[in-house]
């Protein structure tokens, strides 16, 4: 039963992924949901284009000194609040706040590449071609997400820091799960979720324009995937019996406290901490000494916190219940976040970037680009 499907709708249901057939059978072409074709045709309006500068223009933006400045307000490094900081000099700590940031990017990096293939695996496994229909849609959002970061990257570092084992570890999962429920709660709540609550410091926090126009377009898709999400709450959660209800809310916390605990754990940064002749457990333990779980929940009251984001999601999806809640409980007040609005954080952001993306869209031939010989 553990590894068992849970189907209550039939725009979730599935074929299995390397049964081609199942998908060309003449009855399933009629049989489509419209529950998507809001968000699907919704793609027009805040479509943009990573590689056109009406968008987002690398090209002319601004040089950013790394040498000089960071990228984010130096208290965004924990290490730098720490006995870590007594170990550098001023241009180390300036140079180890940038990598901690490029480490935080290169991680969203990997993570809409890691959505990208998810929603493309969707499509493989999804038998209703209305939510087959949504998959390949956000597929394609998400594959414009993976050139706006890699172009970032490209202009402020270089090149990318390899994934934490963590993020790789679960998203390496979620792709490979025959499993809807572990590939919509895994993905579209507790990685987006998380996506969502780093978006919004990044675009209230950095000082690198370039970076907040980039998350901000970034964010008026993923507003819509999380709606997708949502919807899958709200049409299966209700029917789940017991038991399916439990798999899939004991499956969510597991997830949670491993990343809670794991995903910005020095362990996933050595590959900075060795450029700085640094131990990563020795930084470990000087971060732990210095930061208790009470800093932790102190943080956890910013609304744009990740973790919190998190747990807003998954208890307004009805994932959450009283056989779990003592896991979040520890961290966030349960009763406050429940009295919260239902809106995603950054949702307002994301209606704003939309209504500017349809005046540009409306004003922007189409571009024709000239195939090229191979």
């Amino acid at each position: 039963m553990a590894d068992a499907p849970i189907t209550h709708d039939p725009i979730y249901n599935t074929v299995d992924r390397d049964d081609f057939l199942a998908l060309i059978d003449v009855n399933r072409y009629a049989e489509r949901t419209d529950a998507f074709d809001g968000i699907i045709s919704a793609t027009e309006d805040h479509f943009w284009d990573p590689t056109d500068a009406a968008y987002v223009d690398f090209t002319a933006a601004k040089a950013f000194d790394l040498e000089q400045d960071t990228i984010m307000p130096r208290e965004f490094t924990i290490e730098l609040s720490c006995a870590v900081a007594d170990k550098l000099d001023e241009g180390q700590k300036i140079r180890l706040a940038n990598q901690s940031t490029r480490f935080m990017v290169s991680s969203l990096l990997h993570g809409e590449q890691g959505a990208m293939s998810l929603s493309a695996s969707l499509c493989q496994i999804m038998r209703d071609p209305g939510a087959q229909e949504y998959a390949a849609n956000q597929t394609r959002e998400e594959a414009r997400h993976v050139t706006g970061f890699a172009r970032y990257i490209q202009t402020r570092f270089g090149t990318p820091l390899n994934a934490g084992p963590t993020l790789a570890g679960l998203m390496d999962q979620l792709v490979r799960s025959p499993l809807v429920y572990q590939k919509l709660v895994g993905m579209q709540m507790l990685i987006e979720g998380l996506a969502m609550g780093a978006f919004s410091t990044l675009h209230a926090r950095t000082r690198d324009p370039l970076l907040r126009r980039l998350v901000q377009l970034v964010m008026s898709d993923e507003a819509f995937h999380h709606k997708f999400g949502k919807i899958w709450a709200d049409r299966t959660m209700p029917k789940l019996n017991e038991e399916e209800h439990e798999r899939v809310e004991t499956w969510a916390a597991t997830t949670f406290q491993k990343l809670l605990f794991n995903l910005v754990n020095a362990e996933q940064k050595q590959e900075i901490y060795r450029e700085f002749g640094l131990d990563w457990q020795w930084v470990r333990a000087s971060i732990l000494e210095a930061f208790t779980d009470a800093d932790r929940r102190k943080a956890m009251t910013e609304s744009t916190n990740i973790f919190r984001v998190l747990i807003k999601t998954l208890l307004k999806a009805g994932i959450i219940t009283d056989r779990t809640k003592p896991v979040y409980a520890q961290w966030v007040d349960m009763a406050e976040l429940a009295l919260e609005h239902d809106e995603v954080v950054g949702s307002d952001l994301a209606e704003a970037t939309t209504l500017e993306l349809r005046e540009i869209n409306k004003t922007r031939p189409k571009m024709v680009r000239p195939l090229r010989a191979s």
